[in-house]
């Protein structure tokens, strides 16, 4: 519990750290430095609860790599919320890129530590998650605003399970679904950065919405389609002959 207080407290330093300079340095403006420390402070606290519900007495270095994520998250929420000048976009695009390559890390070191867990999955899958949404909205400014739909997926799936239930089963990892979530980080990126003109933006914006919609879909249509089956095997056996 004293080592997840202790990483709680160095997330927020860090978060306020990073903010600090980006005030200090003019790329962002007040309203986005509030929105990142807020956005931080939402996150800190739901780790750090989520740690101590699972009786956890220390954070772990896989988490501890998915926290410094997080902290550049924020800093990108801040970015996106509140940019000052041209620069803002220049550091936009490098701190996506390095939470995104970060992303590789946290996975690599729980499997050589043996850590795997539960709640190291859904906390990588989260702060990506909010990474996507967060560069989705910048996007918007490059592509036009359909493309928050990529940003709402994730969230629009998670309020499909509260209507339907066997949507929350887990599912099998397949290797291209975790490609097609590194492309959405990727695409978004050189979408943000602006640097390529308006067509190819636009194509890579759609390509990686088609892959995700792909990815999506065939993940929903397998869980229903198992849920289906398991019915109707249940229904076999209860509607067999008794001999």
């Amino acid at each position: 519990m004293d080592l997840v207080r202790r990483g709680l407290g160095l997330a927020g330093l860090g978060r306020a750290a990073v903010v600090a300079a980006l005030l200090a340095s003019g790329t962002v403006q007040p309203v986005g430095a509030a929105a990142g420390l807020g956005y931080g402070l939402v996150c800190d606290l739901l780790i750090a609860t989520c740690l101590t519900a699972d009786g956890r007495r220390h954070v772990g270095a896989a988490n501890a790599v998915t926290w410094t994520r997080c902290v550049l998250v924020g800093a990108v929420v801040a970015l996106v919320t509140g940019p000052a000048g041209p620069g803002a976009t220049g550091v936009l695009v490098v701190t996506a890129a390095v939470a995104l390559l970060l992303d590789g890390v946290d996975g690599r070191i729980a499997r050589a530590t043996h850590s795997v867990s539960a709640f190291g999955s859904r906390f990588d899958m989260e702060v990506d998650a909010s990474l996507v949404l967060a560069l989705s909205i910048a996007a918007a400014v490059e592509v036009g605003p359909w493309i928050l739909l990529v940003g709402a997926a994730r969230y629009l799936l998670l309020l499909a399970t509260a209507l339907i239930p066997r949507l929350a089963a887990p599912t099998a990892p397949r290797l291209w679904r975790k490609a097609v979530a590194v492309l959405q980080g990727v695409a978004l990126i050189v979408v943000c950065a602006g640097s390529f003109g308006w067509v190819v933006s636009e194509v890579v914006a759609v390509l990686a919405a088609s892959a995700l919609a792909v990815s999506f879909g065939t993940q929903i249509r397998g869980l229903l389609g198992t849920s289906t089956r398991t019915a109707a095997v249940k229904g076999a056996v209860v509607d067999a002959p008794v001999v």
